[in-house]
């Protein structure tokens, strides 16, 4: 299935247009094994045919499914380890010290795909019981895409999926083996909630999130559109919350309301803020949490 061009822009226009990604021209590579399934299941000859169709507008499930598969959604769980050590060792200590009147944290993982991330945070908490006894951990996982939502819900995973990411000790202790796979264990899934969310629009909960995770998900946003993006995700902030980006993303010169903390590499925070470090005493005891 050869892509043209043409076609090429006219479905770059359609992502860009539903959901504020850019299909650049490093990314069109994946056209045709992204919408080689629908050609199939929908008995569509070429590609020029489903482009013909799209134009018409007369599909619209047609319409919506070429946006979802155009979607980039890699993931897998406790991807790059590093950031979530950063999570467990630095941001949750500090967290625990300036919530200890509300016993409640929470967390928004924007852009979570097929829900690999927002299990990774609950089993964070999940394998330190009796420190957070007592607390409201709600972790709120948002996306584009209504199938990686439906997806995440189930909590259904490949073994090719559970063992990314995961050692066989976790894997055992967090999933149940089930006809289609294995399944995220049920205290998991009560513990994250899913709704499908662009994070161009109004936050869901507007100035309340202690931590949010919004990585690998500005790369594929214009600069006007990653600066809204920005502005979304400072405006759905505690004061003295923290933004985690994906490894190759930055705040510096994209939007004045962030500054990275100095404190902690890899987070961000409100740029009129200033969090206190953590205290020595209290990073050695909850290290490994």
């Amino acid at each position: 299935m050869e892509v043209s061009d043409s076609s090429s822009r006219i479905l770059a226009g359609l992502l860009e247009a539903r959901t504020g990604q850019q299909l650049t021209r490093s990314r069109r590579w994946r056209i045709e094994t992204a919408l080689s399934s629908i050609l199939r299941e929908r008995r569509i000859a070429t590609l020029d045919e489903l482009i013909t169709t799209l134009v018409m507008g007369r599909d619209p499930a047609l319409t919506a499914a070429v946006v979802e598969a155009l979607l980039n959604n890699e993931t897998y769980f406790f991807r790059d380890r590093n950031p979530f050590e950063l999570l467990a060792n630095e941001a949750l200590p500090v967290l625990a010290e300036h919530r200890k009147a509300s016993r409640r944290i929470r967390i928004w993982s924007a852009g979570c795909s097929t829900g690999q991330e927002a299990y990774s945070l609950a089993m964070l908490f999940a394998n330190d019981p009796e420190k957070w006894r007592g607390w409201t951990i709600d972790i709120l996982a948002t996306d584009v895409s209504t199938s990686v939502i439906e997806r995440a819900r189930r909590g259904v995973y490949t073994q090719f999926e559970v063992q990314r990411g995961l050692g066989v000790q976790e894997m055992l202790r967090w999933f149940e083996e089930c006809d289609d796979g294995w399944r995220t264990a049920a205290a998991l899934r009560r513990q994250v909630r899913f709704q499908v969310h662009n994070v161009l629009d109004t936050p869901p909960v507007p100035g309340q999130f202690d931590i949010i995770l919004c990585r690998n998900v500005l790369l594929y946003l214009c600069a006007e559109k990653r600066a809204l993006a920005f502005d979304r995700l400072s405006s759905a902030m505690a004061p003295d919350a923290w933004l985690m980006l994906g490894a190759g993303e930055t705040v510096i010169g994209q939007t004045e309301r962030l500054t990275a903390d100095t404190e902690r590499r890899g987070l961000y925070k409100l740029a009129s803020v200033a969090v206190p470090p953590v205290l020595p005493a209290l990073r050695t005891a909850t290290r490994g949490g």
